[in-house]
């Protein structure tokens, strides 16, 4: 008897894992569904596309600065080849143009949207989420169809094969993708709510539908959060709107530290006006800041293209997000003691003191002040109050790629100095710069000026446009 109900148990136990097993085969090679489905066939639709829905398409993709990541300088737009480091090991980006072996251009409309929504190939594999699905994901079906015309009807095809990923088995199996997606990916078109905190009654001048424009840039084309939200375990982000205080509160991603986007007076925008964040996207500086970094690409390839409506819109939106007091601290406020550290009879006392007289000063400023909007202050500025040091010591070792701003290049970008300085030079001039004149950054070791250096390359001073056409 009890050997008949031990192997009943077994056998109602094994009948469970077969059940869940095939649910789980289901769902991971199931199609998505799309409300693109059963329409045009690929290209059809993009070949009786009218000039203003291409023309939408064209300015749907510089929001969401597709050319930055599927582009490289010495290939044809859109071609692919870009590597991509991970945890894992370096992907690269695919080739996007309207190529019928190698690209996009046996994609149906319904096909495109499973990629840019779902993550999900024509062939049903997942894409990694270095694709930003999970903001794309909120475009609306007319931007998707807007995109699609343009990518078929006016991106030259261009035959070129895909470069493998890096990443070692079992690492890459695909699959696992699906559950990853039902977990961290929810997906769902952004839907127009009421600005928190302003009732319909207050809203007379349309404050909320700017707000909406706004998060809608912010969370679906611009894709702001997959850089400047911390991410989990899984390498998932840690929010996806603002109904998380995580949302946009910045993260360390790629050897850079992509700063709050809340109004965090310290390591975000509490100190900047709508007009700041404003002229910062469409120029890449302002009072308080001059691009650096992978923001330099968004900036050269993107934001700038942007109309002032929608630029102010983002603004409006960034502005409306309260920072974490807890987490940032009390407000900065400049200090001038530090001031006496670079006495000429005094330098020597003080770690970094010499190298910042010899080698910062003449630009940023013997009071760290700047000169703004072309040389950004060191004093009060993000990276220097942020405890995550990636920023300062990637911009010393390897300067700034060049902004160029309605077809002009920058005169002035921060040269590399990882041949000038040592890494204990470049350590001390770091910590001396991230305590003085009031920033809480604190110091830096050489170890994690060593690290970069072994791992980053310095910045190409040439001007580099990237071509959508």
């Amino acid at each position: 008897m009890k050997k008949s109900r031990f192997g009943r148990i077994l056998a109602a136990l094994a009948a469970i894992v077969v059940v869940v097993a095939a649910a789980v085969a289901a769902y991971v090679t199931h199609t998505p569904a799309s409300p693109f489905d059963g329409q045009a066939q690929a290209g059809q639709e993009a070949g009786a596309a009218s000039p203003q829905l291409i023309q939408r398409g064209e300015y749907v993709a510089r929001a969401s600065d597709c050319v930055a990541c599927h582009s490289v300088p010495d290939a044809p737009p859109f071609s692919g080849g870009l590597a991509m480091a991970t945890p894992m090991g370096a992907i690269y980006t695919t080739n996007i143009t309207p190529d019928k072996a190698t690209g996009i251009g046996d994609y149906t409309l319904a096909d495109f949207d499973r990629a840019m929504r779902h993550g999900v190939a024509r062939d049903g594999h997942r894409l990694y989420p270095a694709m930003p699905y999970p903001s794309y994901a909120k475009l609306g079906d007319d931007d998707v169809r807007a995109l699609y015309a343009y990518f078929m009807h006016a991106v030259r095809p261009v035959q070129r094969e895909n470069r493998p990923g890096e990443i070692p088995w079992p690492l890459n199996m695909r699959w696992p993708l699906a559950l990853w997606n039902l977990v961290f990916a929810p997906g769902g078109e952004y839907r127009p709510k009421p600005q928190p905190g302003v009732a319909a009654a207050q809203d007379a001048d349309g404050k909320s539908r700017l707000w909406n424009r706004g998060a809608y840039l912010v969370q679906s084309a611009g894709h702001c959060g997959s850089c400047h939200t911390p991410r989990g375990f899984a390498m998932n982000e840690k929010a996806l709107d603002e109904g998380s205080p995580l949302y946009v509160s910045g993260a360390l991603l790629d050897g850079w530290y992509a700063p709050s986007l809340r109004n965090d007076p310290n390591t975000g925008l509490g100190r900047w006006s709508e007009d700041d964040v404003y002229q910062f996207l469409k120029t890449g500086r302002n009072r308080h800041a001059v691009v650096f970094g992978s923001m330099t690409d968004v900036i050269n390839n993107s934001t700038q293209f942007m109309s002032d409506e929608d630029l102010k819109a983002i603004a409006y939106y960034l502005k409306s997000l309260p920072g974490d007091p807890q987490r940032d601290g009390a407000p900065w406020a400049y200090d001038a003691s530090s001031n006496q550290g670079l006495a000429l009879g005094e330098r020597l006392k003080v770690p970094g003191a010499q190298t910042f007289m010899a080698r910062c000063s003449a630009c940023h400023g013997a009071d760290g002040r700047g000169q703004a909007p072309w040389i950004p202050p060191l004093a009060g500025a993000a990276s220097s109050m942020s405890t995550e040091n990636a920023s300062s010591i990637n911009a010393t070792l390897n300067g700034s790629g060049r902004v160029v701003a309605n077809g002009m290049p920058d005169a002035y970008r921060m040269p590399p100095f990882r041949a000038q300085l040592s890494d204990k030079e470049i350590a001390d001039v770091l910590t001396f710069v991230r305590t003085a004149w009031g920033n809480r950054g604190g110091a830096v070791t050489q170890e994690a000026v060593k690290d970069l250096r072994t791992r980053t390359d310095p910045a190409s001073s040439e001007v580099i446009i990237l071509q959508m056409r």
